[in-house]
């Protein structure tokens, strides 16, 4: 591959990708197996089931979920979710009144620790663009159509804060305990684009 190709920002993610290891490696500065753990830690610690087994204890326990929303990152290492990239991780909770949306207008940032790596329409143009400007459209062309009375509040994420959503908890969950209520929360409800709902029958 020349020079002004692995220049090149409109080439293929993959062929950055490939271009930036081999410039790497080739300076020397890509340590043996390096990516490989990365990879491995990616998948074992950046997942949005931590995210979900907070959302659970924070719908069972009313004194955890106090703390969850007066400062998220600490009570997340309760359970032992340590930030990765979070250091000031707010919780927003959604209510029948406000539902609350994140985004990273800049580049594709979220809380790793608890919702794990961002999907790919999070990280498109398309949706860093849109819902700032018309979130409640936005939501309603993926699935959510919110009432008009419930207010939208839509959250950029900076270099020092991450935001994660607290989802309301869905109707005739009161008798299931916190194994069976993490199954039920999912990436985009953490994210907003989505409501936590039981399965179908």
């Amino acid at each position: 591959m020349s020079d002004s190709r692995k220049r090149d920002p409109d080439a293929p993610i993959a062929e950055r990708v490939r271009a930036l290891e081999e410039a790497l490696s080739a300076k020397g500065l890509l340590p043996e197996g390096f990516l490989e753990q990365r990879v491995e830690q990616a998948e074992e610690n950046f997942d949005p089931k931590n995210g979900a087994r907070v959302v659970a204890r924070a719908w069972l326990d009313p004194a955890f979920r106090s703390r969850l929303l007066a400062d998220g990152a600490a009570a997340s290492a309760e359970l032992g979710f340590r930030a990765a990239n979070s250091e000031y991780l707010v919780v927003l909770e959604n209510t029948d009144a406000v539902h609350n949306v994140i985004v990273c207008t800049q580049c594709s940032c979220t809380a790793w620790s608890v919702i794990g790596l961002p999907p790919d329409w999070y990280k498109s143009p398309a949706y860093r663009a849109r819902v700032v400007r018309e979130p409640r459209a936005l939501l309603r062309a993926m699935g959510l159509d919110l009432p008009e009375q419930v207010a939208m509040r839509v959250w950029d994420t900076s270099g020092e804060t991450r935001y994660m959503v607290l989802p309301q908890r869905p109707a005739g969950t009161d008798r299931l305990g916190e194994a069976d209520l993490v199954p039920l929360v999912t990436r985009d409800a953490l994210i907003g684009v989505a409501e936590v709902a039981l399965p179908a029958p």
